[in-house]
């Protein structure tokens, strides 16, 4: 498992992983925090992630909170691992335009066949106000690391 005891490690681990993305940097995202069992990415708004009214499209909502989700899963798998996605489910709440969305992914169920994560993706505008975008729960299973 990861040194949950060095912080400056599970980020690390976590920022080389994201940033072999190709869609989270065509997106814009922005890694912001990571601790072990929670990550945070924010995706600012851009014409890249929006829908036919402007507002965030609903796949770029899933794919953040995914993304989000699964590395709070890679916080927690053992060294030489990744992660990837089983399934997710996702209740969207919302559709913003402008600011920024922010997903927190937590770690439910930690294991070494499956790990359950969910999150919380939030829309945070130019003043600071928040408003619910999406809920999500998802399954990772971890695998061999290739790279």
């Amino acid at each position: 498992m990861t040194d949950a005891a060095d912080p400056s490690a599970i980020f690390q681990r976590v920022a080389e992983s994201f940033a072999r993305q190709g869609m989270m940097r065509h997106l814009g995202a922005e890694l912001r925090r990571v601790e072990a069992g929670r990550v945070e990415i924010w995706l600012p708004y851009s014409d890249r992630v929006t829908q036919q009214q402007d507002g965030f499209h609903g796949g770029a909502m899933g794919a953040v909170a995914d993304i989000a989700g699964g590395y709070a899963g890679l916080t927690l798998a053992p060294e030489g691992m990744e992660v990837v996605t089983a399934e997710y489910k996702i209740n969207f709440l919302g559709s913003y335009r402008g600011g920024a969305l922010r997903a927190i992914g937590r770690v439910v169920k930690p294991g070494r066949r499956l790990i359950v994560t969910s999150a919380e993706v939030t829309h945070i505008d130019d003043a600071g106000q928040e408003g619910p975008c999406a809920l999500m729960q998802q399954t990772l299973v971890p695998v061999p690391k290739q790279y």
